[in-house]
């Protein structure tokens, strides 16, 4: 977009008009000292939403923390050699019958205590015993008290027993027969058909792990000491005489109940978003309130707060209906603020799970909920993940103060593996370069890259090798029309921490 049609839309939205909204109501606009596009802001990552991977000693007190929610287990029968499966993928008997794992052999934790678990299958059924008393099946929906198994380990971990809800543990008596009938003690060996060998193969540290995982008081007592301790005002401070003008804030759906929102979540982060608010309008900052996780999941990672990595956002209109509100909730509660510069619907939504049309239906709802209280404050539509970066524009074009946002990572995917420093910083400033172009129209929404960062694949790279890939990126990322966030502020691995870079001369912003 050119420079005057940048000066065009932005006198439009900040002009004296009444601006119309879909129910009949007219909005005044209100006075903004947020700054304008360009932004260059950076993500309040980890904050108000857990991820247990940018500040790990949050988990470290949970007992028995390597068995949180979402965890993935395969169990090995000692006596079978044979892997536990839930046949068909569920909806019918265990057996112990298969040489190898995947998808169906694997199963995930929904805990109830540190050692008592529901236990999930492929087709999202649980594991139960039959109406026997003794097969095991999983055929259950929704679990109750009679889904519950304890899985005790022995000593270092990797042997296992699941003892059932009837007091008995599970056993491979055979190949093609699960039962749960064995009584008695064990020494673990390989003549025991109760054994199973454990093996885990993924987990996730969200919000959902961190709240259940260390149960309702101790949990708030946690979160809150985070909450008030990680980023403070002098953070805000920092960012505003670094070259930065705006953060990307962060939030779960749960923040819209504060101060009691549905378990196993814990209230207060109300008063940490306040608090921000408080402190960009005394450092002349812009905040951008992105939903970063949306009721039901609207990805499988840990950032959508996902309890085992399901992903059932959109599936329903009440869940649409749900998030609606929690955008109406944040923009009526910040819009008089002088810092709101925008209102994020919905982060990383992942395709297929999230079809277009749900998030097309959310994202004109979620805009009109913003627009009820500010004409002013521009509203960011994220891509879909794992689909085409210009399926929105067309959409997007059509609300003005629409923004369009963009994630650029050289990481996560096998293309990187092996790329040199040159290859790395070529590939930015010409592929990237090439895909920003293709979603910056002159008459289509406004474009952020709403996260990067100088972190990438390669080995043993120098400082100076990190300053040229972070330069390429904000020379590129600088084309945007509306700005870009780093991701994030604060993070125990240096390379993703803004503070560490400018603090160490990776990134100099002021000139």
């Amino acid at each position: 977009m050119r420079h005057f049609e940048l000066l065009l839309l932005f006198l439009l939205l900040c002009s004296p008009c009444l601006f119309s909204v879909s129910d009949g109501r007219t909005v005044r606009p209100v006075k903004r000292d947020a700054p304008s596009p360009p932004i260059r802001a950076v993500n309040l990552g980890g904050w108000l939403v857990t991820e247990g991977w940018i500040l790990p000693s949050l988990f470290d007190d949970i007992p028995n923390k390597d068995l949180l929610d979402g965890t993935q287990l395969q169990f090995k029968s000692v006596t079978q050699n044979m892997y536990l499966c839930a046949e068909q993928g569920g909806g019918t008997i265990l057996v112990a019958n298969r040489t190898s794992a995947s998808g169906w052999e694997t199963f995930k934790l929904w805990r109830i205590n540190e050692d008592t678990f529901d236990l999930r299958v492929f087709d999202n059924l649980f594991v139960t015993v039959a109406g026997d008393g003794v097969t095991v099946v999983a055929t259950v929906a929704s679990p109750g008290p009679g889904e519950a198994f304890q899985i005790v380990r022995n000593g270092d971990k990797t042997r296992a027993r699941i003892r059932a809800p009837n007091g008995m543990f599970l056993q491979a008596k055979t190949s093609d027969s699960v039962t749960a009938d064995y009584d008695g003690e064990t020494n673990w060996g390989d003549d025991d058909p109760s054994v199973f060998v454990v093996t885990r193969v993924g987990g996730l540290q969200g919000e959902y792990q961190i709240c259940n995982g260390y149960g309702k008081a101790k949990a708030t007592q946690v979160l809150r000491e985070h909450w008030r301790t990680y980023i403070v005002e002098s953070d805000f401070k920092f960012i505003s005489t670094s070259g930065l003008n705006a953060v990307r804030i962060p939030v779960g759906w749960w923040i819209a109940s504060d101060p009691n929102p549905p378990a196993p979540f814990v209230g207060g982060s109300l008063q940490a978003l306040d608090n921000a608010f408080k402190w960009a309008e005394k450092y002349n900052l812009g905040v951008i309130v992105d939903l970063h996780a949306a009721p039901g999941s609207q990805n499988p990672f840990e950032h959508s707060a996902s309890r085992d990595g399901s992903q059932d956002w959109g599936t329903t209109d009440a869940n649409i209906a749900q998030t609606v509100q929690v955008i109406d909730f944040l923009t009526h509660r910040y819009a008089s603020s002088p810092s709101l510069l925008a209102v994020e619907l919905l982060n990383e939504p992942l395709a297929p799970g999230v079809t277009l049309p749900a998030l097309m239906r959310y994202y004109k709802d979620g805009y009109n909920a913003v627009r009820k209280y500010t004409s002013t404050a521009y509203v960011v539509m994220s891509n879909r993940l794992s689909a085409s970066n210009t399926e929105l524009l067309d959409f997007a074009a059509g609300f003005p103060g629409a923004v369009l946002d963009v994630h650029y990572y050289n990481l996560f995917t096998s293309s990187f593996n092996g790329l040199t420093v040159d290859q790395n910083i070529d590939y930015v400033r010409t592929n990237r370069s090439d895909e920003l172009s293709t979603v910056t129209r002159p008459n289509g929404p406004l474009t952020f890259v709403g996260e990067w960062v100088a972190e990438w694949n390669v080995q043993g790279a120098s400082n100076q090798d990190y300053q040229r890939f972070a330069q390429a990126q904000l020379d590129v990322y600088g084309r945007a029309t509306f700005g870009w966030a780093y991701w994030t502020y604060k993070n125990v691995n240096n390379h993703w921490s803004m503070q560490w870079n400018i603090q160490n001369g990776i990134i100099s912003l002021k000139s």
